[in-house]
């Protein structure tokens, strides 16, 4: 019997030793060592290669202002996040013009040139909040899409004309996106752009006393949430002269950190992928960006959903993969900045099923985890995106002013996908996968 206790003894001891040993590794690679930076196809924190799992969070400011927002919300929404390892959040900067009920409000620039200042203590306070937490933000500057203002907003502010809305019955989405188009020739469009971002950069945090581009906080700057080549390929050129004129600015006022397009991959550039791989040969970007839509792009099917979840797995491997040979040829990591997958018959309560979202979730974390056994290019993933402590409201999931905010932007049904705090079997992946990447 004394046989027995020593060895269960033993084991004991030995368990909470590996277990301190992987607590000590954790701590040791969650220290803050600077800003991230790039080595050949690798991120890397201070000297170890850098991979995450994080999450898309675009309404973090909006919540994290100090009058309209909530920050009780916020301040649960992080220490959740940060409980299953995710340290990397894809945040919008905020949205431009007072739009519908299909918009993002309260916007940032109501009009142009002109800003909420509780927005931007929003910001301040989001990224001051994160800094204690060692987690790195993705701050995108811009929108090409009208859920936000964005683009379209720049040219309705410069007299374009009214913006032909996709949600509204009396427009298409060939008619907003021939309208869109313009802003990469709008000389008055972007010059209030490349304004917006110098002020932005150049604005110091209230909070924690630092110069946004003297921040370790702010991983990276993104010119745009999916900036597109539209329509056709003679748009090729207009967008190139916007893009290089871009990240040269974002590089210049801000070195030391990174920059990125926020692209959807070939996906954005008229499905070629020598047209992204060429518009992305540029010193200025620091690293490469896809997104995937497996429901959006008709991979998954709401009526054989067992089987298409496997289909669009399929699909993914193949598109991902053709991108990071894209990256390995230009020798810059890329990271799959947005990926979605509805819950079970596309339903927006929240105890309806995640399991073939959990399924699809599982292979795409398996990639990142080769991908760092393989020191290679595939370095990041966001998932769209964490809603947290959110309620949505019950009519159809449409998303109202003064409702609270989910991952799902405003002209989309909120919860769909959305992974929300009580998505338990969710975040046991997240965690799983992002204590897997923390082992050497």
């Amino acid at each position: 019997m004394k046989y027995f206790k020593l060895i269960v003894t033993s084991l004991t001891v030995l368990m909470l030793s590996s277990c301190k040993s992987k607590t000590s590794v954790i701590k040791n690679q969650e220290l803050k060592s600077g800003f991230i930076t790039v080595k050949d196809h690798q991120f890397f924190k201070g000297d170890r290669p850098y991979y995450f799992v994080g999450a898309n969070y675009w309404y973090g400011p909006l919540i994290g202002a100090r009058q309209s927002g909530d920050r009780e919300r916020l301040i649960k929404e992080l220490d959740d996040m940060k409980s299953v390892g995710i340290d990397n959040l894809r945040i919008l900067v905020g949205a431009e013009g007072d739009g519908g009920d299909s918009r993002v409000h309260p916007a940032l620039q109501p009009k142009q040139g002109l800003y909420n200042a509780d927005l931007l203590d929003g910001l301040d306070f989001l990224i001051a909040e994160m800094e204690k937490r060692n987690m790195y933000a993705v701050l995108y500057l811009n929108n090409n899409w009208i859920w936000s203002g964005g683009m379209s907003e720049y040219l309705k502010w410069n007299g374009y004309g009214e913006v032909p809305n996709p949600f509204l019955e009396a427009y298409s989405w060939d008619e907003y996106m021939t309208y869109t188009k313009q802003f990469h020739s709008c000389d008055p469009c972007k010059e209030a752009y490349y304004n917006h971002i110098k002020f932005i950069l150049n604005r110091t945090n209230t909070y924690s006393g630092k110069k946004y581009t003297e921040d370790p906080t702010v991983m990276s700057w993104q010119v745009a949430n999916e900036p597109r080549v539209l329509m056709n390929k003679n748009h090729e050129a207009d967008f190139a002269i916007w893009l290089d004129e871009t990240v040269s600015l974002l590089k210049r006022l801000a070195p030391k950190q990174l920059v990125s397009t926020g692209t959807e991959g070939k996906h954005g550039f008229l499905e070629d992928i020598d047209m992204f791989k060429r518009l992305h040969d540029n010193d200025n970007i620091d690293y490469l960006a896809m997104h995937m839509w497996p429901k959006n792009w008709g991979w998954y099917d709401i009526e054989n959903e067992k089987e298409s979840t496997q289909v669009s797995i399929k699909k993914a491997y193949d598109y991902m993969n053709e991108h990071i040979e894209v990256a390995k040829a230009l020798n810059k990591p890329i990271v799959m900045s947005e990926f979605g997958f509805p819950r079970e018959k596309e339903s927006l309560a929240l105890e309806s099923s995640v399991i073939n979202r959990d399924v699809f979730f599982t292979s795409i974390f398996k990639m990142i985890i080769d991908s760092k056994k393989e020191n290679n290019a595939l370095a990041g993933l966001n998932f769209w995106g964490y809603a947290g402590f959110a309620k949505t409201n019950p009519k159809n999931g449409k998303w109202l002013h003064g409702d609270d905010f989910t991952a799902d932007p405003p002209q989309e049904p909120q919860g769909l996908n959305s992974v929300f705090a009580s998505d338990t079997s969710t975040l046991a992946l997240i965690k799983k996968y992002n204590f897997l990447l923390l082992e050497d």
